[in-house]
C-alpha cells in the first residue's frame, strides 16, 4: 500500500489509540482550556515517541475546559485569558524534561547548572586575585606581583573555557528543546487535518507558520537564557554579598557629635542602587510586553501579505493587481512601522535607566571606600576587591534591568505559541469530547462502499448547511452531486472525506477501502515534477515509466522529459495542466473510492470527456463521488443526487438512476417517500 493510501485510509479508520474519530469543532471556546502536547517525532528523530501497545500514535486529551469568572468584566476577563497563556505555553513546553521528553534533557541541564556553579567559583577566585594583586602593588612586593601573574593565566584559562562550555550547554538545550516544541506544536497542527479546520473557524490563531517558525524559537531561547542568567546572578549576588560584608563592614559617620555606625554599608548601597534601577525600569516599561506582542502580530501579517502576493502572483498579473496589492502592502508596513516606533520608544527609555546604572554602578563603591581608604582601615586591594564585589552585585541584582525588553518579548511569543495550542486544544477537544456536534465514522455493513446516516452538516457555529441526509453508495457505482452553486456540495464531499468535522449523524465507509479525494485547485508541491506526480506518496514508490505512462495517459506528454526537473511547478503549470496532473496521481494511487470536487473545471470539455473516459476505463471497479455543474458529466455517472437550498439547511430532493440497474433502489429513494408519507398524515 503507498503512503498516500495508507494516509486515505486512516480517515475511514477508527482506533482507541488516537483520535481517528472525525474532526469536530469547538474552537470557539473563549474559557480558559488547556493540554499536554503530542511528543512525537519522525522515525529519524533522537526524540522519544509517544506511541500505544498497537504502535499508534497517541495524543494526551485535553484537560477539562477552565472557564473565567462570570463576575468578571469584559477587559478582566481578556485579561485573565492573556495571564494564562504563559500557564498553558507551559503546561506543553515542560513536557521537554517529561517522561516522554528529550532523553538527554536532565543531563544537559544539570550540566549546565554545574558549570554555571563552576564559573561563579572561578569569577570568585578572579575576585580574591584582584585583591592580592593590588596589595603586592600597593607593597612593591615585585615577588608576589610575578606570582599573582603567573596564577592569573589559568584562573583566566579556565573562565574562558567555562564560558565557552557554558555556551555550548545553553545553546544545546535551545536547540533540543526547540526541536522537541517544534515537533510537539507541528504534529498537532498536522494532524486529523487541524492546520485545515483552523482557517475555518474563529480564534486567535492567526498566521501560524509564523507562530511556529519564530514566535516558538524565541519562547524556547528565551527561558534557558532568563534560567540560566537568574542562577548565575543569584549565585553571584549571594557569593559577593558575602564579600562585601566581610570587607566592608561597618561604616561610622558622625553627625551632631554622635556617630552612627551603618554594618554592611556596601551590601545596604548595592540594594538600594539595584532596588531603584529595577524599580525604575519596572515602572517605565510596564507595556513592553503588550507592545512587542502587537510588533510580532504587525510582522507577521506583513509577511502573510507578501507571501500572498507570491502565491497568486500569476493572476495579479494577469489582472494589472500590482497597485491595488502596493496599496495593501503599504498599508500593513505602515503598521509595521507604527508598531516598531512604539518599541522604539518602550527601548530608548529603558535603555535611559540601564546606561545610566551601568555608568554610576562602578563609581559607588569607590566613593563609599574613600573615607575608610584615607583613614587607613581599608588596603588598596580591599578597595579595588570591593569596586569589583560591588560591580557584580549590582549586575546580578540589575539582571532584570538589563533583561526586561527581552522578558517581553518572550512574553508575547509565548503567549501567541499559547493561542494556537488553545486552538488546537479546541478542535482535539471536539474531536473526541461531548457538547459538540460532530460527524462520526465508522465502517459500513455489507457490501456497501459507502453510506451516509442521518448526515447533517453545519458550520462551527452550529449554522445548518446540509439537511439530514441517508444515502448508500453500492461498489462500483458513480454518483454525481448536483444543485445550484451555494447549496453546499463541496463541503458535502469535504464531509465524506473526512475533511469538515461538523455536523451530525454519521459518514460510514467500507472496511480496508481507500479513499483518494481530487480537488478543483490541486496542490503541486515543491521539488521535481516526479514529486508533483506521485503526491502525497513518495516519488520512489513509482518508477519513472509508471510515471510517464500515467503522464501520457492525461495528455501531458510534453512534460515527460521533465519528470526528473526541479522546477516551481506551481507557477509554471496552467489551471488544467495541474488539473490533469490530479489525474495522474489518480491512476497512480489506483483508490477505491474516489472524491472528485469539480476536478474537471478548468478543462475544456474535449478534454473533460477523456478524463473521465480514462478514469471508468482505467479504474472500472472504483467508486466514484462527483461534484459538478456541467450536465455532460451525466454521460460518466450511473446516479445523480441533487440538493436543493431550504430554510434549516439544503436537502436531497431527488435520486435519478442515470443507467437503469436490477435490484434494490437506495436508502433515499426510501427515505423520500417515508418523508411523503409522512407529510401527508400531518
Amino acid at each position: 500500500m503507498s503512503k498516500a493510501a495508507a494516509t486515505s485510509e486512516a480517515s475511514s479508520k477508527q482506533s482507541s489509540a488516537k483520535a481517528s474519530s472525525p474532526r469536530a469543532a469547538g474552537a470557539k471556546q473563549a474559557g480558559l482550556e488547556d493540554t499536554d502536547a503530542a511528543q512525537t517525532e519522525d522515525d529519524k528523530s533522537e526524540f522519544v515517541e509517544v506511541t500505544a501497545e498497537d504502535g499508534d500514535h497517541v495524543e494526551p486529551p485535553p484537560p477539562e475546559i477552565l472557564e473565567p469568572d462570570p463576575e468578571l468584566s469584559p477587559e478582566e476577563a481578556e485579561q485573565a485569558r492573556k495571564d494564562y497563556l504563559l500557564t498553558r505555553f507551559w503546561i506543553t513546553a515542560h513536557g521537554y524534561w517529561g517522561r516522554n521528553g528529550d532523553r538527554l534533557a536532565w543531563l544537559f541541564t544539570i550540566g549546565l547548572l554545574l558549570l554555571i556553579v563552576a564559573n561563579v567559583a572561578v569569577q570568585y577566585g578572579i575576585n580574591v586575585w584582584n585583591r592580592a594583586i593590588f596589595d603586592a602593588i600597593e607593597k612593591r612586593d615585585s615577588v608576589g606581583v610575578f606570582h599573582l601573574t603567573a596564577i592569573f593565566f589559568p584562573l583566566a584559562i579556565g573562565s574562558v573555557l567555562l564560558g565557552v562550555a557554558q555556551v555550548f550547554g545553553r545553546m544545546g538545550i535551545q536547540r533540543r528543546w526547540r526541536a522537541w516544541l517544534t515537533n510537539a506544536v507541528v504534529s498537532r497542527w498536522l494532524a486529523s487535518g487541524r492546520y485545515y479546520q483552523l482557517n475555518l473557524v474563529d480564534g486567535d490563531h492567526k498566521n501560524p507558520e509564523y507562530r511556529i517558525a519564530e514566535d516558538l524559537r524565541i519562547a524556547t531561547d528565551s527561558p534557558v537564557d532568563f534560567i540560566a542568567g537568574v542562577t548565575s546572578a543569584l549565585l553571584s549576588a549571594v557569593t559577593f554579598i558575602v564579600v562585601l560584608w566581610t570587607i566592608g563592614g561597618a561604616l561610622t559617620l558622625t553627625l551632631g557629635g554622635s556617630s552612627i555606625s551603618i554594618p554592611g554599608f556596601l551590601v545596604i548601597a548595592a540594594i538600594i542602587y539595584a532596588a531603584i534601577a529595577s524599580g525604575s525600569i519596572m515602572a517605565i516599561g510596564r507595556r513592553f510586553a503588550q507592545i512587542s506582542e502587537d510588533k510580532n502580530q504587525a510582522e507577521a501579517e506583513f509577511r502573510y501579505v507578501l507571501t500572498r502576493v507570491r502565491e497568486n502572483g500569476e493572476s495579479i498579473a494577469l489582472l494589472g493587481g500590482e497597485t491595488e496589492e502596493r496599496d495593501g502592502i503599504d498599508r500593513t508596513f505602515s503598521n509595521v512601522l507604527r508598531q516598531w516606533a512604539r518599541l522604539a520608544g518602550q527601548h530608548m527609555r529603558t535603555t535611559l535607566v540601564s546606561q545610566g546604572s551601568n555608568l554610576i554602578a562602578p563609581v559607588v563603591p569607590l566613593l563609599l571606600s574613600a573615607p575608610k581608604f584615607l583613614e587607613g582601615s581599608m588596603t588598596l586591594g580591599q578597595v579595588m576587591q570591593a569596586a569589583s564585589a560591588f560591580t557584580i552585585v549590582q549586575t546580578a541584582f540589575g539582571w532584570l534591568v538589563d533583561n526586561y525588553p527581552r522578558l517581553a518579548d518572550w512574553n508575547a511569543c509565548a503567549r501567541r505559541i499559547a493561542s494556537l495550542m488553545m486552538s488546537l486544544d479546541g478542535l482535539e477537544r471536539a474531536e473526541t469530547g461531548d457538547g459538540f456536534g460532530r460527524i462520526k465514522r465508522g465502517e459500513t455493513s455489507g457490501e456497501a462502499m459507502l453510506s451516509l446516516n442521518d448526515l447533517s452538516v453545519t458550520l462551527d457555529d452550529g449554522t445548518a448547511v446540509v439537511g439530514e441526509t441517508e444515502v448508500v453508495i453500492e461498489p462500483g457505482e458513480r454518483l454525481l452531486v448536483a444543485g445550484e452553486s451555494g447549496t453546499g456540495k463541496s463541503t458535502l464531499v469535504r464531509a465524506i472525506a473526512g475533511l469538515w468535522p461538523w455536523g451530525g449523524g454519521s459518514v460510514s465507509l467500507h472496511a480496508d477501502r481507500r479513499l483518494f479525494m481530487l480537488p478543483q485547485k490541486p496542490y503541486v508541491p515543491s521539488g521535481t515534477l516526479r514529486r508533483a506526480a506521485a503526491y502525497p506518496g513518495a516519488a520512489e514508490d513509482w518508477s519513472l515509466e509508471q510515471i510517464g505512462d500515467a503522464l501520457h495517459k492525461v495528455g501531458l506528454d510534453h512534460l515527460k522529459e521533465k519528470i526528473e526537473e526541479d522546477a516551481p511547478w506551481d507557477q509554471t503549470l496552467s489551471g488544467g495542466e495541474k488539473q490533469r496532473l490530479a489525474f495522474a496521481r489518480l491512476l497512480l494511487h489506483s483508490p477505491d473510492i474516489v472524491v472528485l470536487d469539480e476536478a474537471t473545471s478548468a478543462l475544456d470539455e474535449k478534454s473533460q470527456d477523456r478524463m473521465m473516459e480514462m478514469v471508468t476505463t482505467e479504474l472500472p471497479k472504483a467508486t466514484i463521488v462527483s461534484v459538478a455543474h456541467r450536465v455532460e458529466l451525466e454521460a460518466f455517472h450511473s446516479r445523480k443526487i441533487v440538493l436543493e437550498r431550504r430554510k434549516g439547511g439544503a436537502r436531497l430532493v431527488s435520486d435519478v438512476d442515470l443507467i437503469p440497474r436490477r435490484g434494490k433502489r437506495r436508502l433515499l429513494g426510501g427515505f423520500l417517500r417515508q418523508r411523503r408519507a409522512a407529510a401527508k398524515a400531518a
